[in-house]
């Protein structure tokens, strides 16, 4: 259990933190008006549980803390918090009609679990599991933030339908792009 680890465990011990401010934010409409200090609380758990990400990833680096337990807690924190922040902002409204649309939750999702059902069959059949990096990924993720930061700070009056949208567009691109990855290391191990 190095430092950066723990920085990361206490990462994921702020998603539940995160969705629990964010319920009570969507509550407090039920009497307006509505209490303001749960969104703010809540917009910073989430961006210190983001900043983090990038901390646990410095100390680990900086201070020759890497360990195969932060392999799997670190990407794992990433998912869990999105995941929870994309699902908590379905669900609850942020305002009248001010939420992420709950097909959005289903493409992260579905995408999700392509990817690790991708990882786990290609792991199962004892095959060395590469994931590089792709353009899309990286596009998909930019537009989730944006989608999770017009939602969480309402600083822009336009439905947040439009980032929603571009985001789900590179969701279902980089999806194809890593199942054909996939696909591609199955058949190159069946060549050798």
């Amino acid at each position: 259990m190095t430092f950066a680890t723990h920085i990361t465990l206490f990462r994921i011990l702020l998603v539940p933190v995160f969705a629990v401010l964010a319920v009570y934010y969507a509550r407090s409409f039920d009497s307006p008006p509505p209490d303001e200090r749960f969104r703010w609380w809540a917009v910073g758990v989430f961006v210190l549980a983001s900043v983090l990400d990038g901390v646990d990833g410095y100390v680990a680096r900086r201070f020759r803390q890497r360990s195969r337990l932060g392999a799997v807690l670190d990407p794992l924190a990433d998912k869990l918090l999105v995941l929870t922040a994309v699902i908590t902002l379905s669900v609850v409204q942020w305002g009248e009609d001010w939420s992420i649309p709950i097909w959005f939750s289903g493409l992260v999702i579905a995408r999700e679990a392509v990817i690790l059902g991708g990882v786990a069959v290609l792991h199962f059949l004892g095959h060395e599991v590469r994931i590089t990096p792709h353009w899309s990924g990286k596009a998909a993720t930019a537009f989730l933030m944006i989608t999770l930061a017009w939602v969480m700070l309402k600083i822009i009056p336009l439905d947040p339908l439009y980032p929603t949208a571009g985001a789900g567009v590179f969701v279902v691109l980089s999806g194809i792009v890593y199942f054909r990855k996939g696909l591609r290391q199955l058949k190159e191990h069946d060549h050798d």
